[in-house]
């Protein structure tokens, strides 16, 4: 485990250690742990959190138990089960990942949009039905009311695919070439849409009509080509969260064509994900390079995370400081910020270790600042440079 300070605010690296090799036994590598120290000291909180070679994206179940993460290779999906903290299954694709969504509470439900045009979906005994979409997607998200799912990529129409029926019904025809993410608001239900154009597109299903626009281009007028729209987020019924290609984060109240707040990430790197902790009113925004933690209200940073690989994707647990990692590496990160939140009940040991490591390292600040006077007398202090000496002070 590694801790560091950023603006006061603790951050723990459960993931930080060096790994052993891949080719070891496991016979070998218990051994290995035992004879190392820096191996007794290291956490590893779920057994086999890693890939074979790269993580792509990860989430967690809406129940809060299950952890799923795809990467490759081969293409997989493995899920974690909290409680054991241990893995529980995994399951190989014929082709990468782009995306996956969890249909139901638990992993008895999920569907996959892979890289070649397929969509697969997935029940608790394994790979159920798989299908194919005229063109190749980007982003998709699930419609509860209606049982629809809307599927977003390289063209101009949102495929609505209807789990009920079993088919395709009519594409929603949007103004944009490409479509690079979709969100749906859990109250309203009111679908989002994101452009290559730098356009943000509002669609009731109920009426399967198009509300608004929201021209998030215009924002950037100095700019020679128009940034697109890499990530949506909904923190409430009201206010959202939009993240261009250019390294923007962009909060809105939909009831407003001005932004309320925008953030540079000042990297040039593409949002990928937008997060928000309504308890603390902070935004966590991921690019490749690192997760920035940030005042919604004023922008000032609190906190981030850097890794020396790339990061793909990331997911939180509500109400909690945990954060999990997909990145560019064997390794998944976990991440536990006790400013953000407490631990999650299944791991809440790590609320009394953060506690007993602060006390230590308070203590150990403590007693370094008092210094006994018998020893200073036995120490000549030299105050002057020797003439033609070579030491400076």
């Amino acid at each position: 485990m590694f801790v560091t300070d950023v603006n006061d605010i603790k951050i723990y690296n459960l993931s930080a250690g060096k790994s052993l090799p891949e080719w070891l036994t496991d016979r070998r590598k218990r051994s290995q742990l035992k004879k190392k120290i820096d191996s007794r000291r290291q956490i590893e909180l779920i057994q086999d959190f890693d890939m074979p070679g790269v993580s792509t994206s990860i989430r967690m179940s809406p129940d809060q138990q299950y952890i799923l993460a795809t990467g490759t290779y081969k293409p997989r999906v493995k899920c974690f089960e909290v409680v054991n903290l241990s893995i529980k299954f995994e399951r190989c694709f014929d082709s990468e990942i782009t995306c996956f969504e969890v249909l139901s509470d638990d992993y008895s439900k999920l569907v996959f949009l892979q890289c070649d045009r397929y969509v697969e979906f997935h029940a608790a005994h394994g790979r159920h039905y798989r299908l194919r979409i005229p063109r190749f997607g980007r982003d998709m998200k699930y419609h509860k009311p209606t049982c629809d799912l809307f599927i977003v990529g390289t063209s101009s129409d949102i495929y609505r695919l209807n789990l009920e029926r079993g088919q395709f019904l009519q594409p929603y025809q949007s103004e944009g070439s490409c479509l690079n993410t979709c969100e749906i608001n859990p109250e309203h239900n009111l679908l989002l849409v994101g452009t290559e154009e730098g356009t943000v597109e509002a669609w009731d299903p109920r009426e399967r009509r198009k509300c608004s626009t929201l021209d998030v281009a215009m924002k950037f007028p100095n700019y020679k080509q128009f940034p697109s729209i890499t990530s949506l987020k909904f923190k409430n019924g009201l206010q959202m969260g939009v993240g261009t290609a250019d390294g923007h984060v962009l909060l809105y109240d939909i009831r407003s064509r001005e932004p309320l707040f925008i953030k540079d990430h000042l990297n040039r790197e593409a949002v990928k994900k937008i997060e928000f902790n309504a308890s603390m009113n902070a935004v966590c925004s991921l690019d490749s390079a690192m997760l920035k933690i940030w005042d919604e209200n004023s922008g000032k940073q609190m906190a981030y995370i850097e890794s020396q690989s790339k990061f793909n994707d990331f997911c939180t647990i509500p109400n909690t400081g945990m954060f999990f990692f997909a990145q560019e590496d064997v390794k998944m990160l976990t991440y536990y910020i006790p400013s953000l939140g407490p631990a999650p009940k299944w791991c809440s040991f790590l609320d009394n270790l953060a506690e007993e490591i602060e006390s230590e390292v308070s203590r150990f600040f403590a007693s370094s600042l008092c210094v006994d006077p018998e020893y200073e007398s036995s120490y000549d202090f030299l105050t002057d440079v020797f003439p033609g000496s070579s030491i400076s002070w």
